[in-house]
């Protein structure tokens, strides 16, 4: 029987989120495989077996259990944020030899940064949001901020796959303290113009039978926008599918798919567009979208009446062909 490791907690502040998600893939896992999870932190990483927790060896991907070693056969990376959303985990399993269910660094770095990631789509022809890229949060104008973007904007850590530190400023007096916010979560910040449309985000997969787009799901936050208290606790509405009509869906749901070959993603990813004048704008991609019971994804899977032990079957058929 294989082990599947599946990494997550990592170094954000997401690492609780990154928990629950790994729990609900163990859970649903398809049968046939020894899956533990490998809780990852700046103190330690460590394994969650039967038998309670050990520490893991990273050189060798291994734990120790009654006495015997153990390698994992199998990985999966689903840490939101560093060091897994960013490659890191990816590369190190690379040299090790261990196969993964994830896409790889190159991708996954470039994802996760949203300034690289956006203009790299940008170059493709892809529309996304005006943007301005800082890398010393002591080097920025506001004033020039204000006349390049206009107001609001969106103020993020560009290097960051958590959802916090991320502000809405709709004023110049705004601007500042939602720059340093910003800093404490990421070494650089992206600041992009305001783009006013419906929110709606598309979950796409490679399966045995080729790339297949979930159906989408329209955010309708409480909040000024999709932020931490959206997103998890409960300040938005999720509505899948979307109230958009099917000819929008379906350009999007393309669209998606394009990013997804574009960016060469594996496994599961989460594409995130704002929807302005019928035209769908690249908010972000996410190549470990939440996957907690809560999660969008498992309520995409439930709307096309698949199952999560299919699903990830179903990727794993890729992964053993």
């Amino acid at each position: 029987m294989k082990t599947v490791g599946i990494f997550c907690g990592g170094f954000s502040s997401e690492f609780e989120i990154s928990i629950k998600s790994a729990q609900t893939i163990q859970d649903h896992f398809p049968p046939g495989y020894a899956v533990v999870k490998i809780i990852v932190s700046k103190q330690g990483w460590e394994v969650e077996t039967q038998d309670g927790i050990t520490p893991f060896d990273i050189q060798q991907m291994s734990y120790n259990v009654n006495k015997l070693d153990k390698k994992i056969d199998l990985g999966i990376v689903y840490i939101h944020g560093d060091p897994g959303e960013n490659g890191k985990i990816q590369a190190l399993l690379d040299m090790q030899g261990i196969p993964y269910l994830n896409s790889g660094p190159l991708a996954s770095a470039l994802s996760f940064d949203k300034w690289f990631c956006n203009q790299f789509l940008k170059s493709f022809g892809i529309p996304v949001a005006k943007s301005l890229l800082f890398t010393n949060e002591n080097e920025y104008s506001i004033v020039n901020i204000e006349a390049e973007l206009g107001l609001p904007v969106f103020v993020k850590p560009a290097d960051s796959g958590s959802s916090f530190g991320i502000s809405k400023a709709k004023t110049i007096e705004e601007i500042e303290p939602a720059m340093k916010a910003a800093f404490k979560e990421g070494k650089t910040v992206v600041v992009e113009s305001f783009l006013n449309g419906t929110e709606v985000t598309c979950g796409v997969y490679r399966g045995i039978n080729g790339v297949f787009a979930l159906p989408l799901t329209e955010i309708a936050s409480d909040n000024e926008f999709f932020d931490y208290e959206a997103k998890y606790l409960g300040k938005s509405q999720e509505i899948t599918p979307a109230r958009i009509s099917d000819e929008l869906k379906e350009k999007i749901q393309i669209q998606a798919k394009y990013i997804y070959d574009l960016l060469q993603l594996r496994s599961i990813s989460r594409i995130d567009f704002m929807v302005v004048d019928n035209i769908p704008h690249v908010i972000e991609v996410n190549t470990t979208p939440g996957f907690s019971p809560a999660s969008i994804v498992p309520q995409m899977l439930a709307c096309a009446g698949i199952s999560v032990t299919n699903f990830w079957k179903d990727i794993l058929e890729v992964e053993n062909r």
